[in-house]
């Protein structure tokens, strides 16, 4: 499954954001394996001092950030597995900003932040290898727009490339 054969009618417009994060072609498989990598690494390389930091009064701190992440994630994993059982109930919106004090980000070690991330991603890579391309088209609603497995697993990709940008620039200033 490659990203250019995903239709803009397969998402909320909310979420090209994500979808332009990705860079350009990629196969969903290998960004979800990819990505994986990509992030443990990145935030191995991140000193556990600066996860603390907010760049502003009232945003997020780093491990807030990357616990939003994990949450996103889990409730991406959720709508697709819906999509693909042909589940045609409306699933509702989740708020970020009440997940993120509940995640007790700030009272978590790097360690257990990785874990639960690699854990997570470990699990959405399963899930979208067991989707065949039928599943992968099915469309179900989320928060009011109609939306297909597939593109759950390219926003849940660009969600977490979108975020690691933002950390560069706002938390880290450092440059790709």
């Amino acid at each position: 499954m490659l990203s250019s054969e995903l239709s803009p009618s397969e998402y909320n417009p909310f979420y090209h954001t994500y979808i332009k994060a990705l860079g350009g072609e990629v196969k969903l498989l290998d960004q979800l394996v990819d990505g994986r990598d990509v992030l443990l690494t990145f935030i191995k390389d991140i000193p556990y001092s600066k996860f603390a930091f907010s760049y502003d009064i009232g945003k997020w701190t780093l491990a807030e950030v990357l616990m939003h992440i994990v949450d996103a994630e889990r409730v991406f994993q959720y709508r697709a597995l819906r999509f693909a059982r042909n589940d045609s109930m409306p699933l509702a919106g989740f708020d970020q900003n009440i997940y993120v004090p509940e995640s007790k980000a700030n009272a978590k070690t790097k360690e257990s932040i990785m874990e639960e991330y690699k854990t997570v991603r470990d699990a959405s890579i399963a899930l979208f290898r067991s989707f065949d391309d039928e599943a992968l088209k099915r469309m179900g609603n989320a928060s009011g727009s109609d939306m297909s497995t597939r593109a759950m697993g390219f926003i849940i990709c660009g969600h977490q490339a979108h975020h690691m940008q933002i950390i560069r620039e706002r938390y880290l200033d450092w440059k790709k």
